[in-house]
């Protein structure tokens, strides 16, 4: 089985590594000229992708590149003395198996467990995919693929190119944007925020790091006339949405002019129909993306790539019959995750004072009490912030030609 991945991100090199271990011939193409060394925020692994990980063999090396936060500051107008909340506790609180780890520095550790058997071809993208599964690249010829699938997040060619506009954009009222700023402007193991209605803006870093990052988030009054491809409208628009929050913040927008990296986007929903159309479907943020930052969508992605994978694994030849179970199989995670993106975005930038004050005693509160006490109240809600650690997790490698995982019947 021949198949080509669009993506080198996240769930591509995941959904690689697993296709390549059950015998078929993988390459994945990737618009960026090599992998990024530097940029990007930090995201969460939740139990599904950590015991993915883990199975594959990278799990130490995760656990190795940790943000180690274990403080959370948080700054208010109208009052002079930070709040100081436990991170590790309010983490802890949402999953029992979870890590924080840089985006970037993810990627790069799936690519490497993966590239040995795997070709990857950096600098190129597909610019036209026929019925038949003739791909064409914007450089190099066309070439057969039995299986094409889109790996290539939000914003996605391979979706634009075969499902058009059967989608439907979901803007969930806010937008983030993340750049790299001096190490020096961070404190070890600290992540330092400021919130007010509206905007949060926070900075962090590593001890693996050279540089920190600071994120900001934040929640206009109207949506913004925004276009993702337009970096330097969008440096005007972060500086209006945080220009005067704080002396400490407007030292870090000043980065943003020079930053080695700069991310901006809109917090958007996808949902389709279908993720799959002939010989090809979508996995991750190209076809079911919750809402970056605020949805578990680094997760639902590796989830995502290791189900697909095991469904093609299953049906070999038959990528119709797997799509199904794919699909099938990622309704309930990809609508879950959609439910609790809506509640997150609403509560981690409040529209009102009330709304912080509400956000910062909750976080004092379960840095008060006992962890084992908050992750049993928890744990009577697995629809909501502890829907990730409540997912099953087929075990495909016994049998990858027959075996059902728990609860099927097929």
């Amino acid at each position: 089985m021949r198949v080509l991945i669009s993506g080198a991100s996240i769930a591509g090199p995941v959904l690689a590594f697993w296709l390549a271990r059950s015998g078929a011939d993988v390459t994945v193409v990737e618009r960026a000229p090599a992998m990024r060394k530097a940029g990007g925020h930090a995201v969460d692994l939740f139990r599904p992708a950590m015991e993915i990980s883990e199975r594959m063999g990278v799990l130490p090396g995760i656990m190795a590149h940790a943000t180690g936060t274990t403080l959370l500051t948080v700054h208010r107008p109208w009052s002079s003395r930070p709040a100081r909340i436990d991170y590790l506790k309010l983490v802890g609180a949402v999953s029992d198996r979870r890590v924080e780890i840089m985006r970037d520095d993810l990627s790069e550790i799936y690519h490497d467990a993966t590239r040995d058997d795997v070709e990857f071809r950096f600098g190129d993208q597909i610019t036209e995919i026929t019925d038949d599964g003739d791909v064409s690249f914007r450089h190099g010829p066309t070439q057969r693929f039995d299986v094409v699938v889109g790996a290539d997040g939000l914003h996605s060619g391979v979706r634009r190119l075969v499902f058009g506009d059967d989608v439907t954009e979901h803007f969930l009222g806010g937008y983030l944007s993340v750049l790299s700023v001096p190490k020096s402007f961070a404190r070890k193991g600290e992540m330092t925020g400021y919130f007010e209605p509206r905007r949060v803006a926070m900075v962090y870093t590593a001890d693996h790091l050279e540089d920190a990052r600071a994120a900001f988030l934040f929640r206009p009054q109207r949506p913004l006339d925004y276009d993702h491809r337009d970096g330097n409208r969008q440096r005007e628009q972060l500086h209006t949405a945080f220009s005067g929050m704080s002396a400490e913040v407007d030292s870090w927008l000043g980065e943003a002019d020079d930053t080695p990296a700069f991310y901006f986007d809109a917090i958007t929903q996808l949902e389709m129909s279908t993720w799959s159309r002939g010989r090809v479907t979508l996995v991750g943020d190209a076809g079911y993306c919750p809402g970056p930052a605020v949805g578990g969508s680094t997760t639902l992605a590796v989830y995502g790539a290791y189900v697909l994978a095991g469904e093609l694994a299953r049906s070999p030849g038959d990528p119709a019959t797997a799509y199904a179970r794919y699909e099938g199989r990622m309704r309930r995670p990809v609508s879950g995750s959609r439910t609790l993106a809506r509640a997150v975005a609403k509560t981690v930038v409040p529209k009102s004072r009330w709304g912080v004050r509400a956000l910062v005693g909750a976080g004092r509160a379960i840095s008060i009490l006992p962890l084992p006490l908050t992750q049993a109240v928890m744990r009577l809600n697995d629809k909501g912030v502890r829907l990730y650690d409540s997912l099953p997790l087929p075990d495909y490698e016994k049998s990858p030609g027959t075996v059902a995982a728990p609860g099927d019947s097929t």
